[in-house]
Order: structure tokens, then sequence, then C-alpha cells
């Protein structure tokens, strides 16, 4: 879509929205002007986008770093400013983390990823090339005793990948990526190989014979992560607009996920003076590049308030216009959102984000999604259009509004 489309398509929402609230007893019922629109709507646009630029100060948002915790306190700052009450919810959880691995080679350095139950340590032998993918047939008639084995990504498990290695005698094992950039995972155990992983780039820098070093720096421990929440009162809650802070280690976290973010408290921050604000919950999740560990938390920890909710709306990845805006969830939703300018309303699940706990235990869940940009968990992802971000505020408010209408 053009920015053009998108811009009318805005505009026409928050027109939409603010004559909705202009025809609320005891306001005018009169039109608001084309120019009063735009304005609220340029305006909602500078918030977001000042918010944007102090939370990127911060750098990547990895769950349990100082980083995170500034962000927390910055948003939970402005949030109580404007009336709400707010809610820590802490949890603990186990953690694998990369504290900085590598390969040396000569005075060479390349960067390289350890893989979750990799073994720690620096690992020094001539490397040995192995053809494929690093099946069990593909160290036939090689000598792999005491050397570094170097397989490609594809086809087979990484756990495969390094109990065949560790088998045929390598002290170490380098998997070089298919693509140009980082590759994670699991070795699904603990595996007493030092393993890590290096992009496609560097694959001929890692020659059969050369003395290379590896270097497999990690940490096995307990991390606290904070859930953060805002609220009104102490009704419970019709709706849960929520998103997640946090961002994976070495990615800035843009458009994952500071557009949520920016996009749940700046709702939060249009309707503080209306109903909404009253029977909502605004969340910013932790943990959710972990494995949505926040949002499981708390759907164990308030189990008493989800029978209550008639919606989780949940916003992800939605300030980079990878792909047209969705909404994907349950019918009820899908209908609020399908009559919108700028949305698609798709009924039905999908993974990967903070509502599918929700969705688990029962409560109607709407996600908003602009698909996979080509920075996504890279360090890359450092922009994010904050006209997009308003346009999806604009959205999930409207569908808000409409879920906690009497006749709902």
């Amino acid at each position: 879509m053009s920015r053009l489309s998108r811009r009318t398509n805005g505009r026409l929402l928050s027109r939409f929205l603010l004559i909705a609230l202009l025809a609320v007893p005891g306001t005018s019922t009169a039109q608001a002007p084309t120019s009063a629109v735009a304005t609220a709507a340029d305006a909602s646009t500078a918030a977001i986008d000042a918010n944007f630029r102090a939370l990127a100060a911060f750098g990547p948002r990895v769950t349990g770093s100082a980083a995170t915790e500034q962000a927390r306190t910055f948003l939970e700052s402005q949030l109580r400013s404007l009336g709400y009450q707010t809610q820590r919810q802490a949890f603990a959880y186990p953690r694998f983390d990369d504290l900085g691995s590598d390969v040396k080679i000569g005075s060479e350095t390349l960067r390289g990823t350890a893989l979750r139950d990799s073994v720690g340590g620096t690992v020094t032998a001539p490397l040995v090339r192995i053809p494929g993918v690093g099946s069990q047939g593909s160290y036939r008639g090689l000598t792999v005793a005491g050397k570094i084995a170097v397989v490609r990504q594809g086809s087979i498990p990484l756990t495969e990948k390094a109990r065949v290695a560790r088998e045929a005698g390598a002290v170490g094992l380098i998997i070089v990526n298919t693509e140009n950039r980082d590759l994670r995972g699991t070795l699904g155990g603990a595996e007493t190989l030092p393993v890590l992983t290096v992009r496609a780039s560097l694959d001929t820098m890692l020659k059969p014979g050369v003395d290379a070093t590896i270097n497999v720096r990690v940490r096995n421990g307990d991390v606290v992560g904070e859930n953060l929440i805002a609220f009104k009162g102490t009704t419970p809650p019709t709706v849960l607009i929520g998103a997640h802070l946090d961002s994976v280690k070495g990615a800035p976290g843009a458009n994952d996920n500071l557009s949520g973010t920016l996009a749940v408290v700046e709702l939060a921050r249009r309707v503080v003076k209306t109903p909404l604000s009253a029977q909502a919950y605004f969340v910013l999740f932790d943990g959710e590049e972990d494995g949505l560990l926040g949002s499981r938390d708390f759907v164990k920890t308030h189990a008493a308030l989800l029978p209550g909710l008639k919606g989780m709306l949940n916003l992800d990845m939605v300030g980079v216009d990878a792909a047209p805006l969705r909404a994907t969830g349950h019918p009820a939703l899908v209908a609020y959102a399908r009559p919108l300018p700028g949305v698609t309303g798709v009924e039905g699940s999908e993974g990967g984000s903070d509502h599918v706990p929700f969705e688990g235990a029962g409560v109607p869940t709407l996600s908003f999604h602009r698909g996979l940009d080509a920075n996504y968990h890279q360090p890359g992802d450092t922009v994010l259009d904050p006209a997009l971000v308003r346009e999806v505020t604009d959205i999930a408010q409207a569908v808000s509004e409409g879920l906690i209408r009497p006749a709902n």
C-alpha cells in the first residue's frame, strides 16, 4: 500500500473515532472539521515518535537487562502521570545466555553465536571441512579426531549435527548458516561439545587444515522478568491490550517490539478520560522472546480475571509495512476489525506472540501484525514508522470501544 493510501486510511479512521467521541451524551454532535482530525492524528504521531526516540536510546531490551528496566521505568512514569495505577508482576526462569562467542583464525576474529545447551570453553585445533550438512555419512573417510569440524546448516537437526561430530572425535563444531545472519537455536539437552554458528559470509575463511580457536562463552542462570500492568480503580477488566517490551540480544527492537509497546501506551493516553480506561488493563509483557514467559505467567497468576475478559488484543511488529496489517483471531473480535480501513480481519489462530497463552485459556484474542521485516531479530531493527503505529492504535481503540458497549 502506498504512503498516500496509508495516510488516507489513517485519517478516515481518526475521523471515525473523533466523531464517535463527539456523539457521547453531553458533547457536541457536530462533525469535526477535517483540520481538527488531522491535528489530532498529527499530535498522536508526534507523541509516538517522541517516545520512540527516548526508548531507542536505551538500546536492546533483553529481559533482565538494565536497558529493559530503564524502558519500563520510563513508561511506568508516563502511565502514572496520566492517572493510571501500575503494578509490576515479577517472574523468574532459567536462561542460557551467549556472553560473546567467536572464532579466531590468525589475527582475524569472526563473530559467532553459541547454541543453547552447548558447553562453554576454548578449544584450539585444525579445522576439518565436512561435506554437506554433517550427517553420519558425511564423515566417512575423514580424519576428524582432535579437530574442529565445520558443517553447513540444513536438513538435519542441530542436535544430530553435534552428536555426530562428537562421536566422530571432533573437539569442537562450527555450523555455517545458509544465510548472512545469526543462527540461534537449541541442542535439545546438555552437549559436552563446544558448538557455535557463524554467518554465511564467513564460510570462505574457514579453510581446512588451518588452526583455529573457538571461544564459546555462555552462562546458565536464573533471570527475573517483570510485566508492567496499568489500570484504573478496582473493577476487573473487560478488555486487555498488550504488547511485549523485551527484544532479543543484539537487536534494538524498534519494530519488534517497540512498535506494539508504543501503540499500547498511546492508546492508554488517548482513552484516559473515557469509560474504556476504567474497563481495560494495559500490559507490557516481559520475557516474550524467551518463550512467551511473561504472558504465560500473567495467565497463571491472574486466572480469576480471565473469565471476565471479552477480548485480549495483542500488538506485535506493527511499525514496518512488511505486509498489510492483519488482525487475526476470534470471530467476534474480527467482526469489529473488518469494517475498519487499513486492516484485514482474519478468523483463526496464529502463534508466536503473547496472545497465545490467553487463547489457550479460553479468552477471545485478536493479534495485530504487519509481517516479518528484513531486520527481524537483527541489529538493523532500528526504525519504525510512527504513522503506522498510530494507525494500528486507531484500530485497536475502535475494537476495544466496541467490546465495552453495553449491548456486548
